[in-house]
């Protein structure tokens, strides 16, 4: 099989031998690969996969069932996507069949393989870590994100408002548009994010530079789940304020979790989630789609921080 790599700060379509499919897996013919924050760290030689995890790129994709282990409730001819620790930007991949779920009714293959990675970010570090309760206030940082577009459907769903920093005028109209109450330009005064606190959850990509302000941010047994650092990995911080207000600051990463942890996410996923796909309550926010023979531009429309909702890899279109 052909996949992509991350070689020398570059990516390439090299050939790759087909991995076996074991009990209780399953065998995708990939048709497409969501691209992710990660995958440019990994090419860039910042982000290696977890030990024993496939060193092609991909944390997520959609395609069809082709082969399945012993022990798999899957079919072959099931339309699915799948959470990967790494594999999906390639001509299949075999992963554990409970970290698959079918495609949304009303969502294609294409549009489907935009979904693994960014909802269950949300609900693990939301819904899950952090507990957001019904009605709480929620502050999203990078919202016109791929894990931004999906946390202000998902807020918007169970009920709790949230607020957003992104980049531009355009990107905070887009999110509104997505059911984001307000937000602030970065360039402009984050310090106004003051004005709609405070904050019972902030889910924090930045890190580093967006600490101090997250801290007043946030309400009395507020929850800041850190899941990035794209703003650096070091902050100085008025510790009476945690003290004070009692704040739970979270540290979260989901690629490294074992696969019974996933596999109980998903689920998870799959109960709660999925059938808000078919109720319209959700839909797929995909900003641009690339031919894998173009996934160097894919990564950099990425890099280029102005992509509102996800960049999807098209693998193999005459699956779509």
């Amino acid at each position: 099989m052909k996949a992509l790599q991350g070689v020398e700060g570059q990516v390439a379509w090299l050939e790759e031998p087909s991995p076996a499919c074991d009990a209780g897996q399953v065998r995708i013919r990939v048709a497409a690969a969501g691209l992710n924050r990660a995958d440019l760290l990994q090419k860039a030689g910042l982000y290696p996969p977890p030990p024993g995890a496939s060193q092609v790129l991909g944390l997520e994709c959609s395609g069809v069932i082709s082969e399945v282990g012993a022990g798999s409730s899957w079919q072959v001819g099931d339309r699915v996507c799948a959470l990967l620790a790494g594999g999906g930007m390639a001509e299949e991949v075999v992963v554990d069949g409970r970290h698959v779920l079918p495609v949304p009714e009303g969502v294609s293959l294409v549009e489907a393989a935009a979904l693994p990675e960014v909802y269950a970010t949300v609900w693990l570090n939301v819904f899950q870590l952090a507990a957001l309760k019904p009605g709480e206030k929620v502050l999203l940082h990078a919202g016109a994100s791929g894990i931004g577009s999906a946390a202000i459907q998902l807020c918007k769903a169970f009920g709790n408002p949230c607020w957003v920093s992104v980049g531009s005028a355009e990107r905070l109209a887009y999110c509104e548009a997505l059911g984001a109450q307000g937000g602030v330009v970065r360039s402009d005064d984050l310090e106004s994010l003051r004005d709609f606190g405070p904050f019972d959850v902030i889910l924090d990509p930045v890190g580093g530079n967006y600490a101090a302000l997250n801290l007043k941010l946030t309400a009395l047994d507020g929850r800041w789940v850190l899941i990035g650092l794209m703003g650096g990995r070091e902050a100085k911080l008025d510790l009476a304020q945690v003290l004070g207000k009692r704040v739970q600051l979270l540290g979260s990463t989901l690629r490294s979790r074992d696969d019974q942890f996933k596999a109980d996410l998903l689920s998870d996923l799959g109960q709660h989630v999925w059938p808000l796909f078919a109720e319209g309550r959700l839909s797929p926010q995909l900003a641009k789609t690339f031919s894998v023979k173009d996934a160097e531009a894919a990564f950099a429309e990425l890099a280029s921080n102005t992509v509102s909702g996800k960049v999807v890899v098209v693998i193999d279109d005459s699956l779509s």
